[in-house]
C-alpha cells in the first residue's frame, strides 16, 4: 500500500467514525498529520482522493468540508455556520430583534397586530415541541415583516437558516418546565401588547428581556447538558413541559 493509498484509508475511517458529518469542517492539516500518523504530502494526496470521490470539498481560505460541494447559492451560508457559534448567533439576535419590534410598534397595520395575536394564541396553545417551535419562529419572524423592511427580514430569515443547520436545531426558545413555558408566552404577550399598542420604548424592552431570558437558559443549558466525555447531547427540551401542562 503506498503513501497515497494510506492516507486515503486513513481519511475515510475518520469520516466513518461519524465525528465529522456532513457539512462539517475537518481539522487544520497539521492536526490531521498528527492525529493519523501521516506526512503533509501524503495527508495532500489522500484529500485529494477523497474529494475526487465526492466525499469531500476544499475551499481555499476556508479549509476542507464533509460531503459535496453545495450549490453556490447554499454554499455562503454553509459557510457561515461552519465559523460561528451559538453565542455569536444570539448577540445578533440580541442586536436586531429588539430593533424589529421597536420598528414594529411604529409601523404595524392593524393587519399586522392581528396576525400577531393570531400566532400568539397558536403557540399559547402548543400541546408538543414541535407544534411550539413551528408557531414561535412565525411569531419572530411576523415581527419582523411588520418592521415592511425587505431587508430586515431577509436578515432574519438568514440567522434562522443558521439555527435550522443540524446541531444548531437547539438553539430554541423552548421552555424546559411548565413555569418556562407560562413565562416564555408572558414575554411574548408583552411583546406583541406592546406593538400592538404602538409603545416602541417598551417593545424594544420587551423584546430583549425576552432574548436576554432565552440567553441565559442556553448557557445553563450549554453549562449542563455536557456529558462525562464532554459531547453536548441533543435533549427533548420540550417534553417535560408539555407533560406538567397537559396535567
Amino acid at each position: 500500500m503506498n503513501s497515497k493509498q494510506q492516507a486515503s484509508q486513513s481519511l475515510r475511517s475518520l469520516l466513518n467514525g461519524g465525528a465529522y458529518p456532513p457539512g462539517s469542517r475537518l481539522p487544520p492539516e497539521r492536526d490531521l498529520m498528527l492525529r493519523l500518523g501521516l506526512s503533509r504530502r501524503a495527508l495532500r494526496l489522500g484529500l485529494e482522493q477523497l474529494e475526487a470521490e465526492g466525499r469531500l470539498w476544499r475551499h481555499v481560505g476556508k479549509g476542507t468540508f464533509v460531503g459535496t460541494r453545495p450549490p453556490e447559492r447554499e454554499l455562503g451560508m454553509s459557510l457561515i455556520t461552519a465559523s460561528t457559534s451559538p453565542a455569536e448567533l444570539m448577540d445578533l439576535c440580541l442586536w436586531t430583534e429588539p430593533t424589529y419590534a421597536r420598528v414594529a410598534a411604529t409601523r404595524a397595520s392593524r393587519m399586522d397586530i392581528d396576525n400577531l395575536r393570531y400566532l400568539l394564541d397558536k403557540s399559547a396553545a402548543a400541546r408538543d415541541a414541535a407544534t411550539w417551535d413551528i408557531w414561535d419562529v412565525r411569531l419572530h419572524r411576523a415581527i419582523a415583516e411588520a418592521t415592511h423592511n425587505a431587508l430586515a427580514l431577509a436578515v432574519f430569515d438568514s440567522l434562522n437558516a443558521v439555527r435550522e443547520e443540524g446541531a444548531w436545531r437547539r438553539l430554541r426558545n423552548d421552555p424546559t418546565t411548565a413555569e418556562r413555558f407560562e413565562e416564555l408566552t408572558l414575554h411574548h404577550r408583552q411583546i406583541v401588547d406592546a406593538i400592538a399598542r404602538h409603545d416602541p420604548s417598551a417593545a424594544e424592552a420587551a423584546m430583549r428581556r425576552h432574548l436576554r431570558s432565552v440567553q441565559h437558559a442556553l448557557l445553563l443549558e450549554d453549562a449542563d447538558g455536557e456529558t462525562e466525555d464532554g459531547d453536548d447531547t441533543p435533549i427533548d427540551l420540550l417534553r417535560n413541559a408539555f407533560q406538567e401542562k397537559a396535567q
